[in-house]
């Protein structure tokens, strides 16, 4: 499947970080972290999804979990040393990153925010993450994806 380059994998070319892209047919009914897992031929807990949260400040986090869990919001605020956190509003999210949703990736938001990942990752030599376009993810080691946008590894599911 032919595809353009996305800002995410442009920036990790420029950091010259080895990944690899997985295209697959979107469906605009289904945008969950398993049809993209089965469509990819990926098992679930490697495919991560990128969530936008804000803190009591406003403030943007991105926050990234195994398709086949739950982010824990009080985990989350504690790690990142916030009294509350929530969800961004849907409504908000292309005007604070850049992206849709289903399309929403750690690399080339708008600019850099607090990034943490579920520890998890680290138990897997690679991981999923979304290309910053519905339809096409990228592999990669997570510790470099960790290194590069100096992502806090924490326990932050439920």
């Amino acid at each position: 499947m032919k595809y353009k380059k996305t800002n995410a994998m442009r920036e990790l070319d420029k950091a010259t970080i080895n990944y690899t892209v997985l295209c697959y047919p979107v469906d605009e009914h289904n945008l969950a972290a398993d049809y993209v897992a089965q469509k990819i031929q990926q098992p679930l807990e490697i495919v991560f999804k990128t969530l936008a949260i804000l803190n009591e400040k406003k403030e943007l986090i991105i926050a990234c979990i195994p398709g086949d869990q739950e982010l824990d919001l009080k985990k989350l605020a504690k790690v990142a040393k916030n009294k509350k956190v929530e969800m961004l509003e849907l409504k908000e999210l292309l005007n604070q990153t850049g992206y849709v949703r289903g399309g929403c990736s750690p690399l080339a938001i708008k600019k850099r925010h607090s990034t943490f990942m579920q520890q998890t990752a680290l138990n897997f030599p690679e991981i999923v993450v979304s290309a910053g376009q519905r339809g096409l993810q990228i592999k990669l080691n997570p510790q470099d994806l960790i290194n590069y946008l100096h992502i806090q590894v924490a326990d932050i599911i439920q």
